[in-house]
């Protein structure tokens, strides 16, 4: 008789763990250790400067905040149509959320943009730094994301005429894994980037 899930040691159930999921996981566990070290840092670097400059959050901060929010609710779905065994709705939640996340990081560009313009240079002060910083590696841990979320497009889309081809992506446990992590990833960098602005609105 196999012991259940609720049996097995945590090392158990790290073993039984798909190299992908163990390769994403170790990665999170890095990628939250820089963050917090980096935010650490940015908390004691003098962030009063920043209120004292009378100014406010950029404007394309918020506006991208809001779209990877809805980006979340997007890559929620995919994971919906997927049990659903929706090709169609799977392939264009998937395409959405991919578009809202380069959309996003346009976003972040320009809100780099409103930043020098409002007087805080990445050479200048430590705290206005850290914003460039911050936002810059959550940029590119989140296209990671999009490239493999792009990979994933493209592979559903060559099977959605195959009816073969589709029972097998909607059966098979690899895909249903590979769905999973994708959008457990993409919560994760929403959750890293709402504690990451609202510290920025704090700070200002």
């Amino acid at each position: 008789m196999r012991p259940s899930k609720q049996q097995l040691s945590l090392f158990q159930r790290i073993e039984r763990l798909h190299p992908y999921e163990t390769m994403l996981y170790l990665g999170m566990f890095g990628s939250g250790l820089i963050f917090l070290f980096l935010t650490f840092a940015f908390l004691v670097s003098s962030r009063n400067l920043l209120a004292g400059m009378n100014q406010t959050v950029p404007l394309a901060f918020l506006i991208s905040t809001f779209l990877l929010v809805v980006s979340g609710f997007s890559a929620t779905t995919i994971r919906i149509a997927y049990q659903e065994e929706n090709t169609n709705k799977l392939l264009s939640t998937l395409r959405n959320t991919v578009l809202l996340g380069f959309a996003f990081t346009v976003l972040q560009i320009i809100g780099w943009f409103e930043l020098k313009a409002k007087g805080i240079e990445f050479t200048g002060i430590p705290s206005g730094s850290f914003l460039y910083v911050l936002s810059g590696i959550h940029i590119f841990h989140l296209l990671g994301a999009m490239i493999f979320g792009l990979i994933l497009f493209f592979q559903l889309e060559k099977s959605r005429t195959d009816e073969i081809k589709k029972l097998i992506i909607h059966t098979n446990p690899f895909e249903k894994m590979r769905v999973r992590l994708f959008t457990f990833y993409w919560h994760f960098m929403d959750g890293i980037w709402l504690i990451l602005f609202l510290l920025f609105v704090l700070s200002f």
